[in-house]
């Protein structure tokens, strides 16, 4: 039997400065090579889902465990989970003012090599790899030259996003609301960018409030949260159905 990309079972966490509780025993399982959604309105744990994968401060995971490629990730620091292939997208990508854009990326991709036993990457090679990435989602050299994020358009930050995803090459990669803020044209880009990198070896779980990304990210597979917990699941047309019904048709339902 071949192991899940990621494995969550029974998944409790709480905010720890508030003590309030979030997710509710979530189980979920994305098998390898597949893209999986989440859909759900705000507050139903959906982004606390992806901050408590990632292992992001301030959220303490009371029960449960989360596994990647079949090993639990819950004791390791954030950057051994990136280092084992896991990759979170922001809804917001963060500014870092004094930080190249190149600088950063050559930076994250020698820091991964190197914890994973690889030689570093040269600035030629190097090059070589941004440049191939950038191409297709309509990245220039000139956006290149930034400083990470200042003065992004929100589609440009998504891009940037995408170009780091296909950069560090990993095996579970999380996309929480990438579709925030996108008019058409944007959208169609990142999407592209991501069905570009969807293959057997590398799942994807997409968090969304919206169809619409799915008619350009076409799931395997389906959720629906609500109140901390994965209520429904099904192939695409559930999406479909949520969109004609509303969240509210799936309040209560247990899955």
């Amino acid at each position: 039997m071949t192991t899940p990309m990621l494995e969550i079972r029974d998944l409790h966490v709480r905010i720890e400065d508030e003590g309030t509780e979030i997710l509710k025993g979530v189980n979920l399982t994305v098998p390898r090579g597949e893209v999986h959604a989440i859909m759900g309105r705000n507050g139903s744990g959906k982004s606390t889902l992806s901050y408590a994968i990632s292992g992001r401060e301030g959220y303490e995971i009371t029960e449960g465990d989360v596994l990647l490629d079949g090993k639990s990730i819950l004791d390791m620091e954030v950057d051994e989970r990136a280092a084992a292939g896991l990759f979170l997208a922001f809804q917001y990508p963060i500014e870092i003012p004094g930080v190249a854009t190149m600088t950063f990326l050559k930076a994250a991709m020698n820091a991964q090599r190197k914890a994973r036993g690889e030689d570093e990457l040269g600035t030629p090679e190097f090059m070589k790899e941004v440049r191939n990435a950038a191409a297709g989602l309509s990245i220039d050299n000139e956006m290149l030259k930034r400083a990470l994020n200042v003065g992004f358009s929100g589609g440009e930050k998504k891009r940037a996003e995408i170009l780091q995803m296909a950069l560090l090459k990993p095996k579970m990669c999380i996309l929480d609301e990438t579709d925030s803020g996108l008019d058409i044209d944007a959208l169609k880009v990142v999407s592209d960018g991501v069905n570009a990198l969807r293959g057997p070896d590398r799942s994807m779980l997409v968090i969304t409030h919206y169809q619409r990304l799915l008619n350009h990210i076409v799931p395997d597979r389906v959720h629906v949260f609500a109140d901390g917990r994965v209520v429904e699941s099904g192939d695409k047309d559930l999406a479909l159905e949520l969109e004609s019904k509303g969240y509210a048709a799936f309040d209560g339902k247990a899955a």
